[in-house]
């Protein structure tokens, strides 16, 4: 018994001493703790990510989106007994240690997956200590974390040529895509890469590469987890490049990927990449056409949950200033903060949309405004003055209102007007005007409370944000009555020329906007309200230089309806989870016959007729498929009697959705803008 007692007590001694030194010598997990935080779009494509120290893509590991087929052959060859041994295999150090007695020289090595990641962790010269210190880390790691934690954190760490660490940043720079759908080939060299990265990296080194593929492919036939004609078929594939990583919505995605948790492998944003590609070219190009110091910015968003479908913050990294973003800047609104001086005069009672105002010239104490233009157009209306954005019936309001009352509401619903000079402790009538810095971002969260009925809510940059929004109660900032008659008269605003007003165009909603110029022409801002979306665009120099003309409506209003058009266009980004081309084998799949195709006019275009109505000459539409049948805005098309011709004539400018159904019911739409001479 004695013995007995003395042997457990050697035991507890010696388990007592471990946990000591391995609580006074744990292993180095801060190479783990940092990764390259990745932001992705509302369907997970990929926008932005950060690099880390030394400017290297260490990605963290998602096994939820990595391969499975690829996750088992990895462990398969790297570590058959992964998910049995302890962080250290046995029969492979015996076999290792036994092949080198015989053959006087290491032949075989014994490193385990969770031994390579304590090597991947602590990096030292290969020696038989660092081995044996490996060793006692990987047991280590295995009393730290599962199985698939210790899994995700060698993908995370495994190196793959450059400054490409993890699958994730290897798969996305070599293959365009994210590692959850793999081909044969693309495994097999994933798999051959972290051995010796530099020396078999596929842009620098291809045959070296190509024979590592080669011998990963002959290990999985020989493992029975690849067939011998799948394995050559994956060896008669090309080598891939590297492609520089995505940079999609700049500002927007390297601030959510800034602000994302250490531990989190990737924050899903709100933006809609497909909308966010369509937006950022269209940026770019107003701002150069506009000046060669010029820049732009949009924001579009959603108005139930809040969400920010897209941002764009500049007009392009290349351009002045463009690193900047201008939708968090602190910019001059001009005239865009009217409607809300009106809306609350319309909740105070004050003044209602056919209350009448004299536009006359008038000083308020040391404060006397003018009109834009400079003429005074006496009597008019609210609706009218605030249509036509009068100053005088503006400042009028306001001082009703007061101006320290009007900043304090919009305080309220923690929006911030920032005043030109600190030291004034009141606000003035300017405010009207344009007279203070606010964002573009805080300009979205007033205008989307227009659009929901009065109740303004913060922005939501994620998903889970998002999904919040519409269950919060958000804080008043006006009665629903008051901005309901607040976008009746936005609604009623003259269009930029060019465009057709939107109650003359069937199938699109109207728009309630609203523009602004600062002073020195320095901002040109529009907002508007179209059927769910909020939309807020600005142009101007970043660093505040003044312009000469640029308006809001001449500069801001034609690319705030641009933005409009291209809310339901499809998709111009796909999602980057798949190989960038199918085998040749899989390019077409001929055993379903397609729909119908539209020829003329293309979805999206603009077409331009001599005239108008039942007697014009007409267009003549086109598409492939059997038996087709014409519809304009759900309205029958017939085919001209005589020729057989599908003939359509337009009644007048502005836009139409054409639709073309085939004998098997299958459809195709377009939305297309008719212009006149």
């Amino acid at each position: 018994m004695r013995r007995i007692t003395l042997a457990l007590l050697a035991l507890l001694a010696v388990e007592t001493a471990v946990f000591a030194l391995d609580a006074l010598l744990p292993p180095d997990l801060s190479r783990a703790q940092r990764s390259s935080p990745v932001a992705l779009d509302q369907r997970g494509a990929w926008l932005r990510a950060l690099p880390v120290e030394d400017g290297r893509w260490r990605i963290r590991a998602d096994l939820a989106r990595t391969d499975k087929i690829f996750q088992r052959r990895l462990v398969a060859i790297e570590d058959a007994r992964f998910w049995l041994h302890p962080g250290v295999d046995p029969i492979a150090v015996i076999r290792a240690a036994g092949s080198a007695m015989v053959r006087g020289r290491v032949t075989s090595g014994a490193s385990t997956l969770t031994m390579q990641t304590a090597r991947l962790l602590e990096p030292r010269p290969r020696t038989l200590g660092a081995k044996l210190i490996e060793m006692i880390r990987a047991v280590q790691i295995e009393a730290r974390y599962s199985k698939r934690e210790i899994l995700a954190l060698y993908l995370t760490l495994a190196p793959y040529g450059g400054n490409l660490e993890g699958v994730r940043a290897a798969s996305l720079s070599y293959f365009g895509h994210e590692p959850e759908t793999l081909t044969n080939s693309e495994q097999a060299l994933l798999i051959a890469l972290p051995q010796s990265p530099e020396a078999r990296r596929p842009d620098r080194r291809p045959d070296a590469a190509r024979t590592a593929r080669r011998a990963v492919l002959d290990k999985m036939v020989r493992a029975r987890r690849m067939t011998e004609a799948d394995a050559s078929e994956a060896d008669s594939e090309p080598l891939p490049g590297r492609a520089p990583f995505p940079a999609m919505a700049w500002h927007a995605a390297g601030e959510l990927a800034r602000a994302a948790p250490a531990s989190q492998a990737s924050v899903v944003s709100t933006i809609d990449a497909g909308l966010q590609s369509r937006l950022e070219p269209l940026a770019a190009a107003v701002s150069r056409a506009q000046g060669p110091e010029d820049t732009a910015a949009i924001l579009v968003v959603e108005i139930k949950s809040r969400a920010v479908r897209a941002a764009v913050g500049s007009g392009g990294l290349e351009r002045p200033g463009g690193w900047i973003d201008m939708t968090r800047a602190i910019r001059s609104p001009g005239s865009t903060l009217k409607p809300f001086i009106y809306g609350f005069a319309f909740d105070d009672g004050i003044a209602a949309p056919d209350t009448e105002i004299n536009d006359a010239p008038r000083r308020f104490a040391d404060y006397q405004p003018e009109n834009f233009d400079r003429v005074f157009h006496g009597k008019v209306t609210a609706r009218e003055a605030l249509s036509h954005s009068l100053n005088v019936p503006a400042v009028e309001l306001l001082e009703k209102v007061g101006p320290s009352s009007f900043e304090a509401r919009l305080a309220a619903v923690d929006v911030t007007l920032v005043r030109p000079r600190r030291q004034l402790r009141t606000p003035g009538l300017a405010i009207a005007l344009g007279g203070v810095g606010i964002s573009l971002r805080d300009l979205a969260v007033l205008y989307a409370a227009l659009g929901d009925g009065g109740v303004a809510k913060p922005l939501a940059w994620t998903q889970a944000e998002a999904r919040k929004r519409p269950r919060q109660g958000g804080d008043r900032l006006m009665r629903g009555a008051a901005a309901t008659q607040v976008l009746d008269i936005l609604r009623e605003t003259p269009p930029p020329a060019g465009s057709s007003p939107a109650a003359l165009t069937k199938g699109r909603p109207l728009m309630a906007f609203k523009t602004g110029t600062s002073y020195g022409f320095r901002d040109a801002v529009a907002a508007g309200i179209v059927g769910k979306y909020v939309i807020l665009v600005w142009t101007g120099r970043a660093d505040g230089g003044a312009r000469g003309g640029l308006t809001g409506r001449d500069a801001a209003l034609p690319l705030l309806f641009d933005v409009a058009d291209l809310l339901d266009a499809p998709a111009a980004a796909p999602r980057p989870i798949a190989p960038r081309a199918a085998p040749e084998a899989l390019r077409k799949l001929d055993t379903v016959t397609p729909g119908p195709r539209l020829i003329f006019p293309p979805d999206g275009s603009a077409v331009q007729v001599e005239s108008f109505g039942p007697k014009s000459r007409g267009l003549v539409l086109a598409a492939g498929g059997e038996g087709l049948a014409w519809y304009i805005d759900g309205e029958p098309l017939a085919r001209d009697p005589v020729s057989g011709r599908v003939v359509w004539r337009p009644k007048g400018p502005g836009f139409y959705r054409l639709m073309v159904i085939d004998s098997e019911g299958r459809k195709v739409t377009a939305r297309v803008r008719v212009r006149g001479n």
